[in-house]
């Protein structure tokens, strides 16, 4: 990794934690997939670069998430932990009752009309958005070795599954993609393509590290969450022309891979082809789309730079799978590889300071700078380290 590299990720990352209230007297600003996306990057930087202090910018994150996303909102007439907890339990179980987005806009109300338009700046969680978050936490765990984040991570797992998995009249088991704050009602009841996908991904790694968590006590299996998870999975029905939903198929990818070089899914190398296999498809899609050749204020930045996160795995993959693997995955990679250019296009646009001060960059600053930053620093969030004795 390039010096030059390191030295912009430092800086977007340093700037954000300004101006987001995580290192300044200003206000939190907090927003849950923005925040998982960077407390990777601060434990990427920590790495690289050998200063204590990302380490402990990510700490802080995550205590600040928590604090805020965890908790009701300052214009709720409710109070304290969504989960209902009490003030002590509630900062010792702090994700057992989930963890709000961070939209501007309070939740729609019980018995409102659904504004597809407003829907999407009200609060109340995702699935997928949680799944980012446990994968934070459990990411915090392996770089500092305490089991405490796998643990939160777990526990919100346990209540992800609870609240958003159901039984539909004719029998088979579905997801609702958005719920209210508490997660005692759905907000949005479709369900989301990859969410099954997060899922089951996410529950094999907090599993994975659970196990192998030196003199942790046993923790409960999510194994049967997986397994509905799982379950709901179409691997023929995975394919989408979306930046990011492309990029989250590969570097979903990956995690399975390394999950199953940790001798932990049997059978994990058929889901690895069958998402390699999709995101083939549907990159071949949007490669033919004119998003890419349009000016920068008729583009969203995150998008995009999901997709050059995805490809930076693909890079990996392919080294990885180099002398190994099946045939099919190999040919998938190779394929796949062809696109590599197209991740450093993307991430190269973005770094023009001129196309960083358009309104569609400006309008979602956070998620922007945060996402441009792991395209720089890629191995906090894709790679899954081997854990560090607890200090």
């Amino acid at each position: 990794m390039s010096e030059s590299r390191v030295a912009r990720a430092v800086e977007l990352m340093t700037r954000f934690a300004d101006y987001s209230g995580l290192a300044s007297p200003r206000a939190p600003r907090r927003y849950l997939w923005t925040d998982a996306f960077a407390v990777c990057n601060f434990l990427a930087l920590a790495r690289v670069t050998g200063e204590g202090r990302f380490d402990e910018l990510a700490l802080q994150l995550v205590e600040q998430v928590h604090r805020v996303l965890g908790r009701h909102r300052d214009d709720d007439t409710r109070a304290g932990w969504i989960s209902g907890l009490g003030p002590a339990e509630g900062a010792a179980h702090p994700t057992r009752g989930g963890v709000r987005i961070g939209k501007p806009l309070p939740e729609r109300a019980a018995g409102a009309r659904l504004d597809e338009r407003l829907e999407w700046d009200r609060d109340g969680q995702y699935f997928h958005y949680l799944t980012k978050w446990m994968h934070a936490l459990d990411q915090t765990t392996r770089a500092t070795g305490q089991p405490l984040f796998n643990t939160w991570a777990r526990e919100l797992a346990a209540a992800a599954h609870r609240a958003f998995v159901y039984t539909a009249p004719g029998g088979g088991r579905r997801m609702y993609w958005k719920m209210s704050i508490d997660l005692s009602r759905p907000q949005v009841p479709s369900m989301g393509q990859h969410d099954p996908l997060d899922g089951v991904v996410t529950c094999s790694q907090l599993d994975v590290t659970a196990a192998a968590l030196p003199g942790a006590p046993a923790a409960p299996s999510l194994a049967a969450a997986a397994a509905d998870f799982a379950a709901m999975l179409d691997p023929q029905h995975l394919a989408t022309g979306d930046p990011l939903g492309l990029g989250g198929l590969l570097a979903d990818a990956w995690r399975t891979g390394q999950l199953v070089r940790q001798g932990a899914w049997p059978g994990g190398d058929d889901l690895v082809d069958a998402l390699l296999a999709a995101a083939l498809v549907g990159i071949r899609h949007y490669v033919t789309q004119p998003d890419l050749r349009a000016p920068a204020d008729r583009r969203l930045a995150f998008r995009e730079l999901g997709l050059a996160i995805g490809l930076a795995a693909v890079r990996t993959m392919a080294e990885a799978a180099r002398g190994s693997g099946a045939a099919g995955t190999r040919a998938r990679l190779d394929q796949l590889s062809r696109f590599a250019p197209l991740g450093a296009e993307i991430e190269a646009f973005w770094l023009v300071p001129a196309h960083r001060e358009t309104p569609t960059w400006v309008d979602h600053q956070g998620i922007n700078d945060v996402m441009l930053a792991t395209c720089l620093v890629p191995e906090g969030f894709l790679v899954l380290p081997p854990l560090r004795a607890g200090r």
